[in-house]
């Protein structure tokens, strides 16, 4: 098999993107009705962070707070041709002390988002669960995609697909609770949420399936204004085709899920990896449970994700800050 080039431009014995991921429109629009999130940067002195905080800015969802090295910040905005004067800058050296920096911020009600910059992911969360100084909320921290293949404005949502290795029954209620919230402030009054497993049946084989069951069946009798159904393969999620081969056409999330939460991280980064390099979907992903909503992007994300990532953290972010 002679070689081909992927969608990020690497060589790749496989051409699995067929397009570059759109942030998604209906996003947008209403992280722009909800204003500038006042978002901290934790160490912005790097092209990517820049590149993705001038998106947002450009998009009227952002106004960052820059923490770093400020020569270096002074000069990644200025290599793009941004004027950032107008924007705090917190000057520190050192992943650490940029990381407890934007705790400090947040915790004095100064910033509506964080966005992870060119800091390790492990000294990032480490800052964010610090029970003296960190934003660690009451319930637990859980990752969430909000997930679109090019030319739709319909999403799937997924979770726990970053945070939570082998997340516990107690976790997994958290996830079906945030996946519904998310759902709600994207606009999907009424969510159909799938419970991933291997098998449509609870076999005891198959732990994952048995838990689906389990709380699918919690799901429906303590969540509002949702439908849940689990457990479910894969095929019966995406295929109304296969629901109907498998006599579970009556079933009201087979072949129609807007959500799925999976039973650990493997099999959710599995699928979202999945989504994004044979669909072309934007993924834009945030991490609950902190007193901000928290944008956890990867060197790998392309900038439409990035965007999209903060138009979601906007959308979810409390109070809304004025514009």
């Amino acid at each position: 098999m002679s070689e081909t080039t992927d969608g990020a431009g690497a060589g790749s014995r496989h051409h699995f993107l067929t397009e570059s991921p759109t942030c998604p429109k209906s996003l947008l629009t209403l992280a722009q009705q909800k204003g500038k999130a006042r978002t901290v940067v934790i160490r912005a002195d790097a092209p990517l962070p820049m590149l993705s905080c001038a998106a947002a800015v450009a998009a009227g969802i952002c106004e960052p707070i820059f923490i770093g090295n400020y020569a270096r910040i002074l000069a990644e905005a200025a290599a793009i041709g941004w004027d950032i004067s107008a924007y705090e800058i917190v000057e520190t050296e050192g992943e650490q002390a940029a990381a407890d920096a934007a705790m400090a911020i947040v915790r004095a009600g100064l910033a509506d988002v964080v966005m992870k910059g060119q800091v390790h992911t492990d000294v990032m969360m480490k800052a964010v669960v610090n029970k003296v100084t960190g934003i660690r909320g009451p319930g637990r921290l859980l990752h969430v995609f909000h997930l679109t293949p090019p030319h739709s404005d319909r999403p799937i949502i997924i979770s726990d697909c970053a945070v939570n290795v082998l997340p516990d029954l107690e976790t997994r209620k958290a996830s079906l609770r945030a996946v519904v919230d998310v759902a709600h402030a994207v606009g999907i009054a009424r969510p159909k949420v799938a419970l991933l497993s291997a098998t449509e049946e609870p076999i005891t084989s198959v732990p994952s399936a048995v838990e689906a069951r389990q709380l699918s069946d919690w799901a429906n009798a303590n969540i509002a204004d949702a439908v849940f159904s689990g457990p479910l393969a894969l095929d019966l999620i995406l295929s109304k085709t296969a629901a109907a081969a498998k006599n579970r056409q009556d079933d009201e999330v087979t072949g129609a899920a807007d959500a799925i939460v999976v039973p650990d991280l493997v099999s959710g980064n599995v699928l979202f990896k999945a989504l994004v390099y044979f669909r072309s979907a934007c993924a834009a992903g945030v991490v609950l449970g902190g007193l901000v909503p928290i944008v956890l992007t990867s060197r790998a994300d392309p900038p439409e994700a990035r965007l999209a990532s903060l138009a979601l953290a906007n959308i979810l972010a409390r109070p809304t800050s004025s514009s």
